[in-house]
């Protein structure tokens, strides 16, 4: 027999003792876990309390309106008429009279060698149809920009036509292209304007 299996008893209380150390050291380590748990649960509200409040930013209403439209593919000989004949009219009336140029029952008044029309104040006009039917677009938009801002009788305060960059399409032509402004105000807003002949006529009469 070889000294292995001398004593089989002594074997046996080494295997007993081993296994009755790796159990102790298993309980002794199991607390300190938890413990682990515990802090990271503290650290994790005290992070939670450090935490800014969020503070809401309040919304600015402004006291206009305001839609550029870059590059439109309008005439800007069109579109400068067209903003001639909107301006000063409320967003509804400015979008009703497009429409009804559109089928031809109103023109708009432009200048040059343009055919006579019918209507009061009207030398002569035209019915630029597909300039009229992007500025319906543009006013819908800016009547949405208006409702965001709580303006409530909303009227064109200002309307601008420049040209913009022309690219070249097929055969060398020069593409049509305009940027569009329009700007809105509450009709409460708007101040009268000084007639300059009644200025002119007061500083007569103090010279005098």
């Amino acid at each position: 027999m070889t000294e292995k299996n001398y004593n089989p008893e002594q074997k046996m209380k080494k295997v007993g003792t081993a296994l009755e150390n790796s159990a102790k050291q298993k309980v002794e380590k199991a607390p300190l876990k938890k413990e682990i748990k515990e802090e990271k649960i503290e650290n994790a509200e005290v992070k939670e309390e450090k935490k800014k409040p969020i503070i809401k930013k309040e919304i600015v209403k402004k006291d206009h309106a305001l839609i550029n439209a870059q590059s439109v593919h309008v005439s800007t000989k069109y579109a400068m008429a067209i903003c001639k004949f909107l301006k000063y009219k409320s967003i509804e009336t400015a979008i009703s009279d497009l429409e009804q140029v559109i089928v031809k029952k109103k023109a708009v008044p432009m200048k040059g060698e343009i055919p006579h029309r019918k209507g009061k104040g009207m030398m002569s006009g035209r019915f630029p149809k597909r300039a009229s039917e992007h500025f319906i677009v543009l006013l819908k938009g800016l009547k949405g920009n208006a409702v965001m801002n709580g303006l409530e009788n909303p009227v064109i305060v200002e309307a601008s036509a420049n040209r913009a960059q022309r690219p070249f399409g097929k055969g060398g032509i020069k593409r049509k292209r305009t940027h569009i402004r329009l700007k809105v105000m509450d009709k409460k807003m708007i101040k009268p304007k000084k007639d300059k002949k009644k200025i002119v006529n007061k500083k007569m009469e103090k010279k005098k």
